[in-house]
């Protein structure tokens, strides 16, 4: 793999993957999140594999520490953004306003402006657009999960959020040069 031989990355990974592949399972409890972990670990790894030092150790426990790393940050900002949709949800219930920052230090946040101007505009959307926007993105949920869980046509919830990202776009377009 040092000398970029692409076979080797193959083989490597015809081995392997199933392990990364258990591991990222095992801790994230959801399949398609572990596949996408464990593509990212095989892309790392060829990225960085003049990284490995074989003095300190095999080649699989150096992988297999970069897995359980990869798939504990997935679920590290998973839960981030479930307790973020969780707060948004509850301070809309609560009728509170969004926009006000939520801790005493987050208004010094450098993003906080962005942030603000972002939950405003979710905050501009009808209700069951905004509603499958937080499912899809504060919640990781796929368009099937969110149907299932809306009692709602999958075109519905493709349609709204199609709909939401567009209106998202168009109101948030103008921090796009902020962001660069």
């Amino acid at each position: 793999m040092k000398a970029r031989d692409e076979r080797a990355l193959g083989e490597l990974y015809d081995v392997l993957a199933p392990w990364v592949l258990g591991l990222a399972c095992r801790i994230l409890h959801d399949e398609a999140e572990a596949e996408e972990v464990a593509g990212d670990v095989f892309a790392q790894v060829w990225r960085h594999v003049h990284r490995h030092d074989a003095r300190r150790g095999p080649l699989v426990p150096w992988i297999l520490a970069i897995a359980r790393n990869r798939a504990l940050d997935a679920l590290r900002r998973r839960r981030r953004w479930w307790r973020k949709a969780e707060r948004w949800e509850q301070a809309q219930v609560a009728g509170q306003d969004v926009d006000a920052p939520s801790g005493p230090d987050e208004s010094a946040v450098p993003g906080w402006p962005l942030h603000r101007e972002v939950h405003a505009a979710l905050a501009a959307l009808p209700e069951e657009q905004r509603r499958v926007v937080l499912l899809a993105y504060f919640e990781g949920l796929t368009h099937s999960e969110i149907a299932r869980r809306l009692d709602q046509p999958l075109g519905t919830v493709k349609t709204r959020l199609r709909i939401a990202h567009q209106k998202l776009s168009a109101t948030l377009d103008h921090l796009k040069d902020w962001l660069v």
